[in-house]
Parts: structure tokens; sequence; C-alpha cells
């Protein structure tokens, strides 16, 4: 009984229209919606996707960014009514699942290798 009452909820909370498919190493632009006071307005935020975690409605990535020279990362729900757009500018190529070191690195060392495309893709 609790397992189907979960199911239905995490059915409700689930995204209406699909987010396009990224991964990590990806670089991403997001539009967030952000309510202040009584008015509402979308703000841009741009950086690589270094985790995802969770399944389901309870889904989430970490993006992170350089900004005035300090380290940003966010963590965003897929599943959000407040992410209003999901546009994968390019696609990194790593061999991890979490890129966690890039918080150690800075300038070109904190960058990704752009992925190879087949002559196939091309």
């Amino acid at each position: 009984m609790i397992a189907k009452a979960l199911a239905m909820i995490h059915k409700e909370n689930l995204r209406k229209e699909a987010l396009p498919s990224f991964r990590v190493g990806d670089t991403v632009k997001l539009e967030v919606k952000i309510r202040e006071g009584g008015k509402e307005r979308v703000q841009a935020f741009t950086g690589a996707v270094i985790a995802r975690d969770g399944t389901g409605a309870t889904e989430t990535f970490t993006v992170r960014r350089i900004s005035h020279g300090v380290g940003v990362e966010r963590i965003f729900p897929v599943n959000s009514p407040n992410l209003a757009s999901l546009e994968v500018e390019s696609s990194g190529q790593n061999r991890r699942a979490k890129l966690y070191f890039l918080r150690d690195r800075v300038g070109k060392s904190a960058k990704l290798r752009a992925k190879n495309k087949s002559k196939t893709e091309a």
C-alpha cells in the first residue's frame, strides 16, 4: 500500500515535458525562474554538469561555473518547475561519473576536452 502511494506521488511530481538528454561533462545553459516579491523573472546559469544523483522524481544534477574568480555550484532537481529550460551547449569527454576534481583546478586545466565526433555523425 505504501509503495503504491509513493509511486503515485513520484508520478505526480515528474516533469510534464522532458528535458533534453545531457550527461556529466556537458556544458549546459539553464534558464531558472526566480521569484522576487510579487515578480517573477528568468535568470540564465551556464556551467559544466559535474554530477547527477538520484532517480525518478528525486533526480538532481550539479552545475559548476566560475563567476568573478569564485567557483559557484548549484544543485538543480531535474523535475523542478522552476527550471524553465535546459540547452546543451557542448559535450566534454570524461571518464568519471563525478567531476569533483574540477573544484581544485583553475584556468585551462579546469576545462574538459571536447568530445570527439565520429565521421558518421559529422
